[in-house]
């Protein structure tokens, strides 16, 4: 099948919240799920952005294994918030000047 006979598939809520629940509540990992879902991977990494629930922050008596996985999660949470402010601050550097 080519890319011009290729129709865009749409998906209920339902359905991307449970090809969520299957990363998040039941330990498949990102390329396990879009296989037993079928949908490309990048497309259930959005799907997970948006319907994964938020994780907790550890408490006072987490161990060094809770504290070590939250860091390394913040740390590629920070990384991507300042990708997407450096891609923001250009994006509006062009259109200050395309206006003018």
């Amino acid at each position: 099948m080519s890319a011009k006979n290729k129709q865009r598939r749409s998906f209920t809520e339902d359905f991307k919240r449970n090809a969520v629940d299957l990363i998040v509540n039941q330990g498949y990992t990102f390329a396990a799920a879009s296989r037993a879902v079928n949908v490309d991977t990048t497309t259930l990494r959005d799907w997970h952005r948006k319907f994964a629930p938020t994780p907790k922050p550890c408490d006072d008596n987490a161990s060094v294994e809770q504290l070590t996985a939250e860091v390394k999660r913040l740390r590629k949470e920070l990384a991507r918030v300042e990708m997407e402010r450096e891609i923001l601050k250009k994006a509006t550097a062009y259109f200050a000047k395309e206006s003018q």
